[in-house]
């Protein structure tokens, strides 16, 4: 049986976006109002699964340990309502990826190891490159910016609980 998803991006959805690289816990600030909305999805059977870019690793900036305890921390703090995490670790300056976004292969990989259900599912996130493989692939786009627009944009958010209300509101 297909599932629907909702993918998130990490930085500047779940986490603030500071400007700079987050990969210490202590950077680490989930944003209001995202563990509510997690609820609201998972309350209505949606797996949730996050897309992120780290090109910090091929960069040197930070190690995958140091990113791994970011997300074991963001789990915890989020009681665990990820259901799976996939990221691509690589710079375009360092080495071309088809897994960083904007291009799909993440997507399609989590599509595949879930059966996701393209047509019933979602993709939030705060950068347009976050949503052009999300609609490469099908996935209804939720733009999470009170300042920005998009093309690939199906709807605007000005945060993830909202995202999640219109998410659940739509057919």
């Amino acid at each position: 049986m297909a599932e629907k998803c909702v993918f998130l991006d990490r930085d500047g959805v779940i986490n603030r976006e500071r400007g700079d690289y987050t990969y210490k816990v202590e950077d680490f600030e989930i944003i209001k109002g995202v563990f509510e909305a997690l609820k609201v999805l998972k309350n209505r059977r949606y797996l949730i699964i996050v897309i992120t870019n780290q090109a910090g690793i091929s960069r040197g900036i930070f190690t995958r340990k140091d990113m791994k305890e970011c997300h074991l921390y963001m789990q915890k703090q989020l009681d665990y309502m990820i259901d799976d995490l996939f990221y691509c670790p690589y710079h375009p300056d360092q080495t071309a990826s088809l897994g960083r976004k904007p291009d799909s292969l993440l997507f399609e990989r989590a599509m595949a190891k879930y059966h996701i259900d393209h047509a019933a599912s979602w993709m939030a996130g705060d950068k347009e490159r976050d949503l052009i493989p999300a609609k490469k692939t099908g996935l209804k786009t939720i733009l999470i910016s009170n300042d920005m627009e998009s093309d690939y944009a199906d709807y605007n958010a000005p945060d993830l609980i909202t995202a999640a209300k219109e998410i659940i509101n739509k057919p």
